[in-house]
């Protein structure tokens, strides 16, 4: 349809447990979200029919919206008087998702290209094959038959490079012949992009047991990436081959008026979108019961374009996978963020009772402080593991050694530069549905610790799969419903980087406030302060106390700028260095944490 006439938009995400519906009308020349609905997930037994779920959340759209939508089990397309909608749109996440495996030369080049492919893509990697990852041969083969991926991502190679050891690692996959998880009627599909004059080779390897696809190579050269073909055939092939075999999901796809995306996929390219659009830096984070995914756009160090990344943190997550963030944060570290005494055995055993009882929700505020505590720690845990993922090439303007090509390491320096970073957007059950937004601002920033000045928000009700998939057929009506509707825009974090002394005067704020007040103040070092104020623009001078201190324009330098408020407000994070530090002794840091949640007014202390 021509993009002026759509008056309403239909999208569905299906994921694993619950399928979300959302209505988007065009009202006075604007497009918002006019209500939403959900219902399980029926891809499974007994209905084993992705569109039973479908339908059923559509219903209550319709209920709700009190307009006819659908027409028995069809719904109405286009739009007629008042029924129907003028296109219907998806994602999906259910039955697992796009499951992969990708295999490169090298771990910490073309293998981790690879996985930068894949992962952008809405995969979740099961496993990264190379020539150098310490297998034996059998043992990859072993791993590459029973892990079963939807399908199988090969690169390795420059243009000009090694074509041997490539041809070699089509062998192995030939040798497992591994089977694909949905479906016993069709073959594996495999995209090899690699060098390609060893193109000839792998085809003669793969051709017969897989549906092969060749594409660009994903390094043509050690200096450069070229991520785009490999992903948009990962995209073709999610809908030709996976989505195809999974129940219902012909039926879904008759249904849809634009490509079916994968849901990480979708979030991704809204985030890109609105990078672009507003020519921003971006972080995002997802954090479920299972998996947290970061996604983010920041800029080459070389080239200054936009690069997006996106980690998925298979075993950090609030419910299934809270005792892996126990494990790997470790006790001393959630208990650092807890505000009140207890004792180990006590807190390992609510961990524990959180994972045995995955959909149970905090049912007193002792509860929900400990919930936070925890999410502070998976959320710094998967920033972590992002930030050392999202990296600049090796081999950029400097000479290479063996050595280097077969370091086990994350190759480059990390794109992610908080001091310049614009927005950071929080989704997820701990951060959308916390009962004070409050509560998730303070949460991003102990996780985060964004530095400089740093606008936050979060996901009102996890819509940004369902505009990812929008921005493919209509850019303009998904950012529009994304600024209007999906975003709430909780405030901006002023938060000074630099060493001091406790009680030393740090940074100094001048703000001229929308009710015609001038807020004026010396922080001092260790300070943290709320000042309320709505979403509107606000000049603020921001002056450090010393040559030491940067707000990011530089150590010592005043910042002119303006800064907006939000439903919590401005925030001045004056705990300096980063990670700033909690006091040891049970007693102090209780005080110092009360003190903290306090200044931003995180808990009702009545």
């Amino acid at each position: 349809m021509i993009k002026k006439e759509i008056r309403s938009i239909l999208a569905t995400d299906c994921g694993s447990t619950t399928t979300k519906a959302i209505l988007i009308e065009k009202r006075d020349d604007v497009y918002r979200l006019v209500t939403r609905g959900e219902a399980p997930t029926t891809v499974e037994a007994p209905f084993e029919d992705v569109t039973r779920g479908v339908l059923n959340s559509v219903k209550e759209v319709e209920e709700l919206r009190e307009r006819q939508l659908m027409d028995g089990d069809k719904i109405i397309s286009p739009q007629k008087d008042d029924k129907g909608v003028d296109i219907y749109i998806s994602t999906s996440s259910a039955g697992g998702g796009l499951q992969m495996m990708v295999a490169g030369l090298v771990m910490a080049m073309s293998a981790e290209s690879a996985e930068r492919a894949a992962l952008g893509a809405g995969a979740i990697v099961m496993d990264i094959i190379a020539a150098n990852d310490g297998r034996l041969a059998h043992e990859k083969i072993s791993r590459i038959r029973h892990l079963r991926p939807d399908m199988i991502l090969l690169s390795g190679g420059t243009d000009r490079g090694n074509i041997k050891t490539v041809v070699e690692l089509s062998e192995l996959i030939k040798a497992a012949n591994p089977q694909p998880r949905l479906g016993m009627n069709y073959k594996l599909p495999v995209i090899y992009a690699g060098n390609k004059k060893a193109s000839g080779e792998v085809e003669k390897n793969l051709d017969k047991i897989s549906d092969l696809s060749v594409v660009s190579n994903l390094r043509p050269t050690l200096e450069s990436e070229n991520l785009g073909p490999a992903r948009d055939k990962i995209h073709d092939l999610f809908m030709e081959h996976v989505m195809a075999q999974a129940p219902g999901y012909k039926k879904l796809m008759a249904m849809t008026d634009a490509d079916i995306m994968p849901t990480p996929g979708a979030v991704g390219y809204i985030m890109q979108v609105i990078a672009r659009n507003e020519n921003i830096t971006v972080v995002g984070v997802d954090i479920g019961g299972a998996t947290t995914d970061i996604f983010s756009v920041f800029k080459d160090l070389e080239s200054k374009k936009p690069v997006f990344n996106r980690t998925v943190s298979a075993n950090l997550g609030m419910s299934y996978s809270i005792s892996n963030v126990l494990a790997e944060a470790t006790l001393p570290n959630i208990q650092r963020w807890v505000p009140f005494e207890i004792n180990e055995v006590e807190l390992r055993n609510r961990i524990g009772n959180k994972m045995i009882r995955p959909t149970t929700i905090p049912q007193s505020l002792e509860e929900l402080k400990l919930e936070q505590a925890i999410a502070r720690e998976a959320l710094r845990l998967s920033f972590k593991q992002h930030k050392s993922f999202a990296v600049g090439l090796k081999g950029v303007q400097r000479e290479r050694t063996i050595s280097d090509a077969f370091e086990q390491t994350a190759s480059g320096v990390t794109l992610v530069d908080m001091m310049d970073l614009d927005l950071m957007v929080g989704s997820g059950g701990v951060l959308s549905h916390a009962p004070r937004r409050n509560q998730a601002a303070k949460m991003m920033i102990d996780a985060f610790l964004p530095e400089g000045v740093t606008q936050i928000a979060v996901d009102s009700i996890f819509m940004m799969p369902h505009l990812g998939v929008l921005a493919s057929v209509n850019e303009h009506a998904a950012t529009e419903v994304f600024n209007k509707d999906c975003l709430i825009r909780l405030g901006t974090c002023i938060a000074p980087v630099g060493k001091s002394k406790y009680g030393k005067d740090y940074i100094k704020v001048e703000l001229d406030l929308p009710d015609g007040t001038k807020f004026d103040r010396t922080m001092k070092y260790g300070e943290f302060l709320l000042i309320e104020a709505p979403y509107t623009a606000i000049p603020a001078t921001i002056t450090p106390a010393s040559r030491k201190i940067d707000v990011g324009s530089g150590p010592g330098e005043v910042v002119n700028t303006k800064v907006y408020g939000g439903s919590v407000g401005i925030i001045i994070d004056a705990r300096g260095r980063r990670p700033f530090i909690i006091p040891e002794d049970p007693k102090e840091r209780v005080e110092k944490l009360q003190e903290w949640s306090k200044a931003i007014k995180e808990f009702d202390e009545n």
